[in-house]
């Protein structure tokens, strides 16, 4: 089984309402899943958050939640990899 990201795309982000710096927000991932003779789509709202100086673009707030899903995902992969 072969698990492999095929999009990646921050949903909605905001301000922590308490911790100065911090973003919180979900960042939508597709995954396709192939095995022997099915191939499976799945999309995945995940929960993340990023510790940013002030002043950081919106490009680079987004670009640390997609990184935080990222490393989520690749723990998934290898946690998945280890049941085989």
């Amino acid at each position: 089984m072969t698990i492999e990201l095929i999009d990646i795309a921050v949903r909605d982000k905001q301000s922590h309402p308490r911790l100065q710096g911090r973003t919180t927000g979900h960042v939508r991932a597709v995954l396709a899943e192939q095995g022997p003779g099915r191939q499976q789509t799945h999309e995945l709202a995940i929960s993340v958050w990023a510790d940013l100086p002030e002043g950081s673009s919106d490009a680079d707030i987004d670009m640390a939640l997609m990184l935080k899903a990222a490393d989520i995902i690749a723990r998934l992969k290898s946690n998945l990899a280890g049941t085989d």
